[in-house]
């Protein structure tokens, strides 16, 4: 009796699970500019769930994951589309054009990258690491031939440290939502006579759970971010323009830090993307043109080698650039672009259709290679952007009248294409999962559909809420409750771009020095790579230097954090289970305190208070000395119980699949 693949209960199963993640996958993008990957912590809630029905398998388990792994994919749209806020066009985010961007840009992202699958998944010596793990997860914890008894108890043992980690997270940001407990800790101080700056530490087990999964390399090169942000930039640019009469220190190191330091920032992040695409440049068209070999095999009757029919693939491809056509000529029309709205349209359409084609096999060959997690999808987006304004340009030149509705305009067409983008950069290596597992390509693609329509769905409500609460750093914030926005750090560049390259508003010495600061990156970091040291990843440092100190020092703890256990797990008697558990407490972390910013968001706009279930006032003396502890100690409880139970289980038998 063949097992069950794609049934209705995997579906809905898989869209609950992404509706969780992509709302905690779009907070935590806004605050930190990373996402974490969800098809392993998909797979593991999945199998413990669908244990309970005896006819469940390793194939339907496998359905659930490629739905969700929309949530770590779709949702990195907010590294655009917040843009259109940010430059002061739209004051939300309309349900239904945020919508149909979403849904036309991920489900092309699917068909671009169908007919690459036999050439970079089936045919190909791509490593695919999240793939390759998602199966693991997905084999130990089914058993044999496919069952799915829990025989190991490794899939209950999993979900049981993703609701131990969200609930801690959950927990603690609860506390500090109270005021009861510091959310973090900051000062400023001077260094010599003019020169100052400051420190801002915040207590987020969301963001130690992003620091535990992006290791220690991405850890150490956000250190080095911030000692060139905060021990070097700022201490020489104060120095040099000295504070405003009765100008705060805070005030002035702060006002210091975003005009200037955060284009060193960006420069760096700029030169360390375009040099990861160069250097990926050689392998990626060698991929292409194997794939353009491939694409030639005739179709074959055999379940695990069968794609969606091309007959299909073309219907739905000519529906999603119909849709994009209308959305493109809707905005247009409804702006002082009105007259060149067709000819801006006839510009859009193809610029989605070969741009967006050209960077899904990039980006899928890219996440082959390194990872859907490491790949560089932010150095896609902004090449994406630079391109598109440009284009926009030779057909209509930028006036005084026109400029912000062109930089909008681009921000617009660029997200559809970054939407595409993500996706692809992410099908393939679900595809890699279901080839090791025996699943259907066809069926993971039609999952995958359904997983972006989920996901689609979420995030217009996911980012009104958040924009009403918190708002996004550079944007007017009319109306926002709270009092500290979003970073949006990735979305925040994009829109410097395209403002820059129509309107030429950018603070060119300061990206210059980035530029440079970038450079020396790239050679630093070949030579570490050359010698066989730790390697200090160049767009890391320069998101290090862009970010704040709040949202990357957490980050940094948790990778030296991960560092260490990953060394205490390889004396364990099960080495591999005894990290896949550290890597689902860190997923768990982040989950829960992202679920509850997004709660809170709607209880600030709610109660329209930044504060609205505040038990103490703003100066409680103790909460900060609260927060410190309740930190270090849900890290020591944590990672405490992750030890004794990775000591307690049995070694890992040869004969187990």
């Amino acid at each position: 009796m063949k097992p069950n693949e794609l049934t209705l209960r995997s579906l809905i199963l898989g869209a609950l699970i992404t509706t969780v993640f992509t709302a905690a996958n779009v907070y935590l993008g806004l605050k930190v500019g990373l996402t974490f990957a969800s098809s392993i912590p998909a797979a593991v809630i999945s199998m413990a769930i669908l244990s309970a029905f005896k006819d469940s398998s390793i194939l339907e388990n496998n359905i659930v994951q490629t739905v969700a792994s929309a949530a770590g994919t779709l949702s990195a749209i907010i590294f655009v589309l917040p843009g259109l806020v940010i430059v002061g066009w739209w004051t939300g985010f309309p349900f239904w054009q945020s919508f149909l961007i979403c849904l036309s840009g991920g489900v092309l992202g699917v068909l671009f990258t169908i007919p690459l699958r036999r050439a970079l998944v089936t045919t190909s010596d791509l490593p695919y690491p999240e793939g390759v793990a998602a199966a693991e997860v997905l084999k130990v914890g089914s058993g044999t031939r496919g069952e799915t008894k829990d025989e190991t108890g490794e899939a209950r043992e999993g979900l049981r440290a993703v609701i131990i980690g969200s609930v801690a997270s959950a927990g603690l940001a609860i506390i500090t939502a109270t005021r009861i407990a510091a959310a973090e800790l900051n000062g400023f101080f001077h260094v010599g006579v003019n020169a100052s700056t400051g420190y801002n530490f915040a207590w987020s087990l969301a963001l130690l759970g992003a620091g535990h999964l992006v290791g220690l390399s991405v850890g150490m090169a956000m250190l080095v971010g911030q000692v060139i942000s905060w021990v070097i930039a700022v201490p020489w640019l104060t120095s040099m323009q000295p504070a405003d009469v009765g100008q705060t220190l805070a005030a002035h190191t702060t006002v210091i830090w975003r005009t200037q330091v955060r284009f060193i920032g960006a420069g760096t992040i700029a030169v360390a993307a375009i040099y990861t695409l160069i250097r990926l440049a050689k392998p990626v068209m060698g991929g292409l043109v194997s794939t353009l070999v491939a694409s030639r095999a005739v179709a074959t009757a055999d379940e695990t080698d069968r794609d969606i029919p091309p007959m299909w693939i073309y219907v739905l491809t000519a529906l999603c650039l119909a849709i994009s056509a209308w959305l493109a000529y809707t905005f247009a029309k409804s702006t002082v672009l009105a007259p060149s709205a067709l000819s801006l349209t006839l510009i859009a359409v193809p610029f989605v259709l070969i741009v967006g084609f050209i960077i899904a096999g990039v980006c899928g060959y890219m996440a082959g290679l390194i990872g859907a997690s490491n790949s560089p999808i932010s150095g896609v987006g902004i090449l994406s952007i630079v391109i598109c304004a440009s284009v926009i340009m030779l057909a209509v030149s930028p006036t005084a009248d026109n400029r912000q509705a062109l930089v909008a305009f681009a921000l617009f067409v660029t997200a559809i294409v970054f939407a595409c983008a993500t996706i692809s950069n992410d099908n393939l290596q679900d595809l890699k999962t279901g080839q090791l597992v025996g699943a259907s390509p066809m069926r993971q693609q039609i999952a995958l559909i359904v997983g972006v329509a989920a996901g689609a769905s979420v995030i217009p409500f996911v980012l009104n809420l958040l924009a009403k609460a918190y708002g996004f750093a550079g944007a007017p914030n009319v109306d926002v409750v709270a009092a500290n926005p979003l970073p949006a750090p990735q979305a925040t560049l994009i829109s410097a771009l395209a403002q820059g390259v129509i309107g030429g508003s950018l603070e060119w010495k300061m990206l210059g020095i980035g530029a440079a600061v970038g450079v020396g990156l790239v050679v630093l970091d070949a030579a570490l790579g050359a010698m066989k040291k730790l390697r200090i990843p160049p767009l890391a440092v320069g998101i290090g230097i862009y970010l704040p100190m709040s949202a990357t020092f957490a980050v940094i703890v948790g990778a030296v954090i991960s560092h260490w256990y990953d060394g205490r797990s390889r004396s364990m008697p099960n080495p591999d289970r005894a990290q896949r558990l550290g890597t689902l407490v860190a997923s768990g972390l982040i989950v829960g305190e992202s679920i509850w910013g997004v709660i809170n968001a709607g209880l600030i706009v709610g109660f329209s208070k930044d504060a609205p279930i505040a038990l103490v006032p703003e100066d409680f003396a103790l909460a900060p000395w609260l927060g410190v502890i309740g930190f270090v100690g849900a890290i020591v409880w944590l990672y405490g119980w992750m030890l004794r139970r990775s000591r307690a289980v049995q070694p890992a038998t040869a004969g187990r699949v």
